[in-house]
């Protein structure tokens, strides 16, 4: 038995390698390493996660070329027709693929609603706003999506506040989580495993994030800012 253990040890350490920073890389890419969504016991590996130097630079050099002389506002909309058939399934999933990430493993801290899945444009606006009131210094807000970045939307509902809605042209969905990353305050989607490896990074880093339509508020007959 112990021979057998040994080969195989020495099958594992002959597939990893390490990166010219010290950090082991390793990467069979035959599905997923654990169970999903990530559970709670295993948060914390997330600390030991880094990106590539190449993502790395490539993710600062975009904030540096195209977000200085301000902070900015990260955000992640997943409206794809994939994910809109998804959400049909809330009620009958209350804890669908991430959505323990904000109500908890056993809805403990709430029931999962369609809006948190799948948030109207009015939502995704107001909120936004929201955010923008109580931030200081902010000049921009990045958007990630898998389908509609909502950029004109955006930029007509923020432009008196001489704030302006980009995104990443052309499409690169690593690169979106690097930056993403950094962003001085994130907004995310509570059932999404992409806002989830986002939220996970931000936690170690101590930034604050929030989840779209989540905890639901109390409805206001004026909200303007």
């Amino acid at each position: 038995m112990f021979i057998i253990l040994l080969i195989q040890l020495i099958k594992f350490v002959s597939t990893v390698d390490y990166d010219d920073n010290g950090y082991l890389v390793y990467c069979p890419c035959m599905g997923a390493p654990a169970s999903f969504p990530v559970q709670k016991e295993n948060l914390f590996l997330q600390k030991y996660l880094k990106w590539s130097e190449d993502i790395a630079n490539r993710s600062k050099q975009f904030i540096k070329r195209n977000m200085s002389g301000g902070g900015f506002l990260g955000i992640h909309l997943r409206n794809g027709q994939d994910w809109v058939k998804a959400c049909q399934h809330v009620k009958d999933s209350p804890t669908l693929f991430a959505a323990p990430q904000c109500v908890g493993y056993r809805n403990e801290r709430g029931p999962l609603t369609e809006s948190m899945c799948l948030p109207q444009k009015t939502e995704i606006i107001k909120q936004v706003k929201r955010v923008l009131k109580k931030l200081n210094g902010t000049k921009y807000v990045f958007v990630a999506s898998d389908s509609n970045h909502m950029i004109d939307d955006l930029n007509s509902a923020v432009q008196r506040l001489e704030i302006t809605a980009i995104r990443l042209q052309p499409a690169n969905p690593h690169l979106d989580l690097a930056i993403l990353a950094q962003a001085n305050y994130f907004i995310g989607n509570c059932v999404s495993s992409y806002t989830a490896f986002v939220k996970r990074e931000r936690d170690v880093k101590g930034l604050p994030s929030e989840f779209w339509s989540y905890p639901q508020r109390k409805k206001q007959k004026h909200e303007e800012l």
